[in-house]
């Protein structure tokens, strides 16, 4: 149980603050934490889907009625358009870029984009919204989002950086990159659990399960509202410093235990 509170915690903050859930899911296996199967994983990122849809119901809402003749569809349409690079090349290549896994890998690209999260954020200019979001934007974000399949690069942080370098002010910036993650983390659970029905993936108890569920999604809750509620007054310097301390740590840690 503590094993799948630790995965639960870390799974449902790292998912949308800016600093890569995959990072820190792998390094808790290479430090010998904690480790979880595809079939718990599906389950997290089922608690972490529930977290966002629950918190932006009312954005959701709207991206409904926009379906309704002569309703704004700008902002379904961009969606749409930013989620197909991640669809198209993760049926093809997602094996091949999610095995370039090593501690020294995932350390040093959670340095390099926390870097770019800084420099990005602190020269972008500040002012625009998502109505100023064209498709050739939604297209830039959605293939900055293929980079989060990469261990170590986060979906978040890649997806707010390509949206504050497009000038989408920094509340805008977390609101897309949330919505967005609606339809790439529905895609990855409809994934797994079609491997699980083909019996490829053993799935846990069901008291494991509904526990991993209840706990992701009220600390998703939590994650999303503390970002929200830090972009209103706060830069994602914040998020930048501690993804380069994190690399740090890491690598000095391998450089110790190689001396």
């Amino acid at each position: 149980m503590f094993s799948l509170f630790i995965l639960s915690l870390v799974q449902s903050i790292t998912e949308f603050l800016p600093v890569s859930s995959s990072a820190h899911l792998y390094l808790l296996n290479f430090f010998g934490i904690s480790e979880q199967g595809m079939g718990l994983d599906v389950l997290l990122h089922f608690g972490t889907l529930l977290a966002v849809v629950i918190y932006f119901s009312k954005d959701i809402w709207q991206l409904v009625l926009s379906l309704l003749p002569k309703k704004d569809k700008q902002l379904l349409i961009n969606l749409i358009i930013a989620t197909i690079p991640v669809m198209v090349v993760g049926l093809f290549f997602f094996h091949l870029l999610t095995e370039a896994r090593s501690p020294v890998f995932v350390a040093i690209n959670s340095i390099f984009w926390g870097i770019m999260l800084w420099i990005v954020d602190k020269l972008s200019p500040k002012k625009k919204d998502l109505k100023k979001l064209d498709l050739k934007g939604a297209f830039a974000i959605g293939c900055a989002q293929v980079l989060s399949l990469i261990p170590g690069t986060s979906r978040s942080g890649i997806t707010m950086t390509c949206a504050r370098a497009l000038g989408i002010n920094r509340m805008e910036s977390a609101r897309f990159s949330m919505l967005l993650s609606i339809p790439t983390i529905s895609a990855a659970v409809a994934y797994v659990i079609y491997k699980g029905f083909q019996g490829q993936i053993q799935m846990p108890t069901w008291n494991m399960g509904i526990g991993a569920i209840l706990l992701t999604m009220f600390m998703g809750l939590l994650a999303i509202s503390f970002l929200m509620r830090w972009v209103k007054k706060g830069s994602f310097a914040i998020f930048a410093i501690y993804r380069i301390l994190l690399g740090l740590i890491v690598l000095g840690y391998i450089i110790f235990q190689n001396i």
